[in-house]
């Protein structure tokens, strides 16, 4: 549904800032339960665009810290071990 998607990515880029701006990285959790008390389904896709935005913004910065490890800037970053072996 372009709607709710559309209203999930809005709210979600709103409250990255505003976890950035007020330091609290658990603050999307609030969000999705004032969410959840009236629209289970657009709470879903909100945590899902929550779950993507805090994935890449992770990704972006370890691949910001490999490239600068290896090009003498920093100590190389650890990635997750692959626990699905």
């Amino acid at each position: 549904m372009a709607l709710m998607d559309e209203l999930a990515e809005d709210l979600a880029r709103k409250t990255m800032a505003a976890m950035d701006e007020m330091g609290d990285d658990r603050f999307h959790e609030k969000v999705s339960r004032v969410i959840g008390e009236l629209s289970p389904t657009l709470q879903e896709a909100y945590m899902t665009a929550m779950r993507l935005s805090l994935a890449s913004r992770r990704g972006h910065g370890f691949l910001d810290r490999a490239l600068a490890a290896h090009r003498g800037d920093g100590a190389a970053p650890e990635a997750p071990r692959d626990t699905s072996v």
